[in-house]
């Protein structure tokens, strides 16, 4: 496999110690419906994750918690082994129960648990990077992550891990994160509608600390708003492709994960984020507002 990654929108990004695209690839999509069970069409999910890479996608973000275990075994059956161009990033600090659901799982005894099944279902001796999962499936809530925290130093001090990050968090977390340790990114929900993480992006810039958007398209609400819709029609674009590429033009951190199982789509993904928006576009599109999100969905629903 080769892969370009300086021929991708967004060029590349120092994460740590490692560089890789701007634009990567989330793999939650790969699962069943509401990410449980395998997917519908396992040979396409092969092919949409082998032909990112062939694109130049060096970032590539997945958990075990997704199937559960099933984007992992499908990375795993289409990379392994992985190209040393490739990072892989996962999370940690939820689990799956049998009705689909996100129970919290985060004691240090959890951890280990899930670093070793990551590691397992992954086929590596070390993980490239974990991001610790806060919060619940109704987004971020205050509390301390400083156990969840040194329990995974501990673990990376043992050679599981080479790189930490934190996920579904609220800006004071990050700052006791990286009280405790090195972090190389921060996880959260963040698109045109959804902004109020746009301090903490700045800040982290400054810092040279990555922001990785989830639900850059949002999720399972697609980002609807009449000022989207007229720059998308203005550059003969799509609406998603002109959130997309906002977002890369919005801060040198920020990197994409949007996710697909279609390797059309995932090219259609690659070249409407390479869209070029003019200063005016950005103006209107910066006046796009929206309402708190409610992430229950993921939590309740599932085909």
């Amino acid at each position: 496999m080769t892969t370009n990654p300086t021929t991708l929108p967004g060029g590349t990004w120092n994460l740590g110690d490692r560089t890789i695209s701007r634009f990567g690839y989330g793999a939650m999509q790969l699962a069943g419906p509401w990410v449980m069970g395998p997917p519908a069409d396992h040979d396409g999910a092969i092919a949409v994750l082998r032909d990112a890479v062939e694109q130049g996608i060096t970032h590539i973000d997945t958990s075990d918690a997704y199937g559960p275990r099933v984007t992992n075994e499908l990375i795993r059956e289409a990379l392994h082994p992985y190209p040393e161009s490739v990072l892989i990033a996962t999370k940690v600090g939820a689990n799956r129960d049998a009705d689909g659901g996100w129970p919290t799982a985060r004691t240090p005894d959890d951890l280990r648990e899930q670093i070793h099944e990551n590691l397992a279902a992954l086929g590596v001796e070390t993980l490239d990077l974990v991001n610790m999962r806060m919060g619940d499936a109704t987004g971020p809530r205050p509390g301390s992550i400083a156990e969840a925290m040194r329990a995974l130093v501990e673990l990376q001090e043992q050679g599981l891990i080479r790189q930490l990050g934190v996920s579904n968090v609220t800006a004071e977390q990050v700052a006791e994160a990286r009280a405790i340790t090195p972090i190389v990114c921060v996880q959260n929900m963040y698109n045109l509608a959804n902004r109020w993480d746009d301090a903490l992006i700045d800040e982290l810039a400054a810092d040279g600390i990555a922001y990785v958007p989830f639900f850059p398209l949002g999720g399972f609400t697609p980002l609807q708003s009449d000022a989207l819709t007229g720059v998308a029609a203005r550059l003969n674009a799509t609406p998603m492709a002109v959130a997309l590429a906002w977002l890369l033009q919005r801060s040198p951190n920020i990197l994409l994960i949007p996710g697909t199982s279609k390797v059309a789509h995932l090219r259609e993904n690659i070249t409407g984020a390479a869209l070029t928006l003019s200063p005016d576009d950005v103006a209107e599109l910066n006046g796009i507002t929206g309402s708190a999100p409610d992430f229950r969905d993921i939590q309740t629903r599932r085909g």
